[in-house]
């Protein structure tokens, strides 16, 4: 019986070529400029609170300063590892929704004037930022494309296999 060698999935065409896609994507100077303005919003919503001078409401202060940090971890390290993170930022996504609706949801009566207006604000800009880094994550020259008439894709056959 002949053995077959196959070579690991690290070297597969296929997943060369995409990272090489996410490393382009992530070198572009638009993507470099929403992860520094996803920082400095995650930054902010962090310290909104004691910025805007609403923390002495315990409640949202805190939400904000959890989801200030999880959005700057979130959208932080796309940079280092565009390939592995671009997908949370449909997770930062969403924290930027709950940032429009937390003054409304916590417990408290903390829905004033300055925290929702500041948090609305953050909120709206933490939700079209990680829209972008997520849009940014396809190749607009061809993902997705399909070869070879409808319903089939190009796929690349490592050797050995059948």
């Amino acid at each position: 019986m002949a053995s077959t060698h196959r070579a690991p999935i690290e070297e597969h065409p296929d997943l060369l070529e995409l990272r090489a896609r996410h490393d382009r994507a992530a070198a572009t100077p638009g993507a470099q400029m929403v992860e520094a303005c996803a920082l400095i919003t995650g930054l902010y919503l962090a310290a909104s609170p004691w910025i805007v001078g609403f923390s002495g409401f315990t409640t949202l202060a805190v939400t904000n300063l959890i989801a200030g940090v999880a959005y700057m971890l979130l959208l932080g390290g796309l940079g280092n590892s565009y390939e592995r993170t671009h997908s949370m930022a449909w997770a930062a996504a969403a924290i930027g929704i709950w940032t429009c609706v937390a003054p409304w949801v916590v417990a408290g009566d903390v829905a004033h004037t300055r925290s929702i207006t500041s948090n609305l604000i953050a909120g709206a800009v933490a939700t079209l930022l990680a829209l972008a880094a997520a849009s940014g994550a396809r190749d607009r020259a061809g993902y997705g494309r399909r070869i070879g008439g409808a319903g089939t894709r190009d796929h690349r056959m490592m050797p050995g296999d059948r």
